[in-house]
């Protein structure tokens, strides 16, 4: 019998390869994934000369974050509905826009977010 604290260790290893797994999988198969990786890399640093403090630009960075989030959970859809069933359909064509919808959601939210530090910065506000 393992000790629990081996346990953890080997869970957290396990789904610490998903994880890194299925990044690999989205950023080789899907250009939205990447370009949206590519606006979190010019973002990170641009968050803290925009942002008033440490926590400010985190929140900046964890909202682009989100919408990644939101892109694989839309892939992982998609890609789903493909192996279920590749020839159109109206119903799974109505899933796979409603997880669209809710990537646009989140870069809007995205957006919003960024344009209303960006003001408060310059003074816009």
């Amino acid at each position: 019998m393992r000790h629990t604290g081996g346990l953890v260790l080997e869970r957290l290893l396990r789904a610490t390869v998903n994880t890194w797994n299925g990044l690999i999988a989205a950023t080789r198969s899907e250009e939205a994934f990447r370009q949206e990786l590519f606006v979190l890399a010019l973002a990170v640093p641009l968050a803290f000369f925009v942002s008033d403090g440490r926590l400010h630009a985190l929140t900046l960075i964890g909202v682009l974050l989100l919408v990644l989030v939101v892109e694989l959970l839309n892939t992982a859809i998609e890609k789903l509905s493909d192996f279920i069933t590749p020839a159109q359909d109206e119903r799974i064509g109505r899933i796979k826009d409603m997880g669209s919808a809710a990537v646009g959601l989140s870069i809007i939210a995205a957006a919003l977010i960024w344009l209303q530090a960006i003001a408060e910065r310059f003074g816009w506000f």
